[in-house]
Parts: C-alpha cells; sequence; structure tokens
C-alpha cells in the first residue's frame, strides 16, 4: 500500500510505500480488544476506599441492655446499620491492570494502523516544525491539513516539547511518539497525522 506525503499546507510531497505486513482479515480483533480494555482499566485510579465496622471512630460499648428496654437488640455504634456507621462490602484501594503479553499488544497496534490505513484516516507529512510554544501555530498547521475541529493525534519521531506545549490547549487533539504510541490512541482520533520519519520508526517497531 502507498501512501501519499505532503507538505504541512497539505501539498503533495512524495509517496511511501508501507513496509510492514498489514492484517487485512479477521485476525487480531481479540487481541485489539484485550489492549484496549487492559489500557482503559490502566487509567483506573483504584483509590476508593470506606471504612468497615472495625474502622469508623466511636466506642466499643454497647448501646443499651440486650433485654428489658423493648427496643430491638444492638450491639455496637459502628453497625452498618446505624448513621455514621461502617459500610458493608465497600470498596477498597485495589489495582485494576491487566496483564497483556507483548506479542499481543504488538499485534493489536498493527490491527488498529491497518484498518486505519484502509479506511483512509493516516496522513503523513514530511515534517512538523514548531520553533515556539504558540497555539496558533498549530491551529494554522490542522486547518492546511484539513483535519481542524475533529479529534486528532500528531505522532511524531522523538519527543518534541514545543509542539507538545503548542497543542495541549486544543480540544481534542494530542501529541505522541512512535514509540509510545498504543492502540487506544491509534483508534480514538479521526484522524492520524504522523511524520515521515515517525511513520517510519513506528513501522520498524510492528516489523
Amino acid at each position: 500500500m502507498k501512501l501519499t506525503i505532503t507538505d504541512i499546507k497539505g501539498k503533495p510531497a512524495g509517496e511511501h510505500q508501507v513496509s510492514f505486513e498489514m492484517i487485512t482479515n479477521g485476525r487480531g480483533t481479540q487481541a485489539v480488544h484485550d489492549t484496549v480494555v487492559a489500557y482503559m482499566a490502566a487509567q483506573r485510579s483504584g483509590t476508593a476506599s470506606t471504612k468497615t465496622m472495625g474502622e469508623v471512630a466511636g466506642s466499643g460499648k454497647k448501646p443499651w441492655k440486650q433485654k428489658g428496654t423493648g427496643m430491638a437488640r444492638a450491639g455496637s455504634f459502628a453497625s452498618p446499620l446505624w448513621r455514621g456507621g461502617g459500610v458493608t462490602f465497600g470498596p477498597k484501594p485495589r489495582d485494576f491492570s491487566k496483564k497483556v503479553n507483548q506479542k499481543v499488544k504488538t499485534l493489536a497496534l498493527r490491527k488498529a494502523l491497518s484498518e486505519r490505513l484502509k479506511a483512509g484516516d493516516v496522513l503523513v507529512v514530511d515534517n512538523i516544525k514548531v520553533d515556539a510554544p504558540k497555539t496558533k501555530a498549530v491551529t494554522a498547521l490542522l486547518n492546511d491539513l484539513q483535519v481542524a475541529g475533529g479529534s486528532v493525534v500528531l505522532v511524531t519521531a522523538s519527543v518534541d516539547s514545543n509542539l507538545h506545549l503548542s497543542a495541549r490547549n486544543i480540544p481534542r487533539v494530542q501529541v505522541t511518539t512512535a514509540d509510545f504510541l498504543n492502540t487506544y490512541q491509534t483508534l480514538w482520533p479521526a484522524k492520524l497525522v504522523f511524520t515521515k520519519s515517525a511513520f517510519e520508526k513506528l513501522e520498524a517497531r510492528l516489523k
């Protein structure tokens, strides 16, 4: 499959032959599902916590005697039935992360990228250069590439602090590198914009 390379103004500047093996059948669908579920689970902080009957503050004294009052039996001020008492089966801090093998992650990324390539949702530009942290510079770039207004992930070969600072105030625009692009980020945006060097680096990672 050949991709058209454009300059930052959106004008053709060459072609690139996709070098990694694209997935054209149903293979990899389960890998994509497992990887995305694991990614989203890992975003959960897992810090919700409630106090049990033994943890709430209060006296351990029996509220009233067992018999003779005409009231129901009560053994503790910390009873879950009482206001200020403990919580029955409440949440405790936990780790929501799920293990996914590296080969499965790679297969999932290949599958996701193959589908986005076939759908025409991947743009490759010769280079993205931002001289200073200016939001309007990235806004102009997105307008020239005709991807403004939608969700976009910009992928570079290495960390570009100026690009990151320039794009962070634009809604639904993310910046990452070819080394850290994951399956979720590949599927999330309406358009993926790679620099040529970033796409080549990602191809080497998927081979």
